[in-house]
C-alpha cells in the first residue's frame, strides 16, 4: 500500500480567478496577490495546485477573454484545470477524481465569489469528507446589494470567515488561515 506523503495530503484550489468574475470584484490586487503567493508557496512545499473555471452559457462562455483566468495567475504545466457549471466545483466535474489522484483530502481553498462558488465549494468539499481550509484574505466578491443583499462585500468575507472556522462535521472541519500563515 502505497503512503501518502504530508505534502500530498493537501491540495491548494483556486477558484473563479477569471478575469470577468474578478473584474467586479472588491479588493481585486490585493486577492491576486495573496493568490499568487499562495500559488508560489504551495508550489514551493510541493502542494499541488488544482484550478477551478467557471463556464457559463450567457456569461463565462467558454474561449473568450473573460472566461481566462487573470494574467497574473498562471497555471503550471501539469496542474489540472477542472471546468464546472455549478458554483460547487464538485458538482458533475472530475474535482473528486483529481484530488484522489493527487492524494489531497485537506483543502486549502482561495478564489472568486465569496458568497457563490467559494462558498459552494467550501461546503461542497466538507459534504464530501474533505477537511476545507478557506484563506481569509485570498476570496474576494463583487458587491451584490444591487440584487438585495444587506450587507457590503467585506461583510460578505468576513462572514464566510466566521462559518468556516466554526463548521465541524463528524470527521471533517473547516478552518480559516491567512496568506502569511498558509502553507508555512
Amino acid at each position: 500500500m502505497r503512503e501518502n506523503t504530508p505534502t500530498k495530503q493537501r491540495a491548494l484550489v483556486v477558484i473563479d480567478v477569471q478575469g470577468d468574475v474578478m473584474a467586479t470584484c472588491v479588493n481585486t490586487e490585493l486577492t491576486i496577490a495573496n493568490i499568487g503567493s499562495l500559488v508560489e508557496k504551495a508550489r514551493g512545499s510541493g502542494v499541488p495546485v488544482v484550478w477551478i473555471r467557471h463556464n457559463a452559457d450567457n456569461e463565462l462562455v467558454r474561449g473568450t477573454p473573460g472566461w481566462q483566468i487573470v494574467d497574473e495567475l498562471v497555471p503550471a504545466e501539469g496542474e489540472p484545470i477542472v471546468d464546472k457549471r455549478f458554483g460547487d466545483s464538485f458538482a458533475e466535474t472530475d474535482l473528486g477524481d483529481r484530488l484522489a489522484e493527487l492524494g489531497a483530502h485537506d483543502l486549502v481553498i482561495c478564489g472568486a465569489q465569496t458568497d457563490a462558488c467559494v462558498r459552494s465549494t467550501f461546503y461542497g468539499g466538507l459534504y464530501r469528507g474533505h477537511s476545507v481550509t478557506l484563506v481569509s484574505d485570498a476570496h474576494t466578491t463583487e458587491d451584490m446589494r444591487e440584487w438585495g443583499a444587506g450587507f457590503t462585500p467585506e461583510q460578505s468575507i468576513a462572514v464566510l470567515n466566521l462559518q468556516a472556522r466554526f463548521t465541524r462535521l463528524p470527521e471533517v472541519a473547516g478552518s480559516v488561515i491567512s496568506t502569511a500563515d498558509a502553507f508555512a
